[in-house]
């Protein structure tokens, strides 16, 4: 993850992937390309040791992990790093899985220049909403116009700005707006990993989801051994406009091992 000062992320925007050569701390010249690709596995990597440290601090020994977006991706990783500790998985929405793609405003936002300049434009509600609608939650924001505020708020704070910049580079393409997916090969999630994950897991995606159609999310169930695909009626954040729906299918899904103790809630 990045720091707080958000000087990795910068250096990684630096780079994004140019074809120049840099000099490695070790000795040796070796392509941006390949320095980018190895930070952002490292970057993964940290993820995955935070939430580990983090749950040693709790002292939680197995949990059931639900991530949403690209925190869904994370909880994946760290599942798929410590299957032991995970006893159910929860995904919702999560991103550079098979057959996904990504929305075009995060095309933009990785874009070299394109990026950093709309970054300095202050969000306004009608942008809030534009974005929303990308997303396929305008007729959530439109129904509650007071999440527009909340999301307002977030836009204008540096470091939400800061993070959401660093995630970015590190999950889309600098290229994205010339690639099919979209994503960063080293970011990508591969079907051999999904077919490694071995505890139940619950893949919740919206009926209007940018990333892809119910058929894209249904064939990522198939390649999980204990999957199963909830369908919401939604875009890509189901806990905006339907937050009571989102929770009864996660709740249910949960119940099933509860009375086993298999995990921490």
């Amino acid at each position: 993850m990045a720091s707080r000062s958000g000087a990795p992320a910068n250096w990684l925007g630096a780079e994004y992937g140019r074809g120049v050569s840099a000099r490695s701390q070790i000795g040796g010249e070796v392509r941006a390309a390949e320095l980018v690709a190895a930070l952002c596995l490292a970057y993964h990597a940290t993820a995955v040791a935070w939430l580990d440290r983090l749950l040693d601090a709790l002292e939680l020994d197995r949990i059931a992990l639900l991530g949403h977006s690209v925190g869904g991706v994370r909880a994946l990783r760290y599942a798929l790093a410590h299957p032991e500790r995970v006893g159910r998985l929860v995904l919702i929405g999560p991103p550079s899985l098979p057959g996904t793609r990504c929305p075009l405003p995060y095309r933009l936002m990785a874009t070299p220049g394109v990026g950093q300049l709309a970054s300095r434009v202050p969000p306004s509600p009608r942008s809030v909403l534009r974005f929303a609608r990308f997303m396929g939650e305008g007729e959530a924001l439109r129904e509650h116009p007071e999440l527009i505020d909340l999301f307002l708020v977030a836009g204008c704070d540096p470091l939400t700005v800061s993070a959401l910049a660093a995630e970015v580079r590190v999950v889309v393409s600098p290229l994205a707006l010339l690639s099919r997916s979209g994503w960063r090969r080293s970011s990508r999630v591969r079907a051999d990993e999904l077919r490694r994950l071995a505890m139940p897991t619950l893949l919740a995606w919206g009926d209007r989801e940018p990333l892809g159609s119910v058929s894209v999310a249904q064939a990522v169930t198939d390649l999980i051994p204990q999957a199963r695909l909830q369908v919401l009626p939604s875009g890509h954040a189901p806990w905006l406009g339907q937050p009571a729906q989102t929770a009864a299918a996660v709740a249910d899904f949960l119940r099933r091992d509860r009375a086993e103790g298999a995990y921490a809630t």
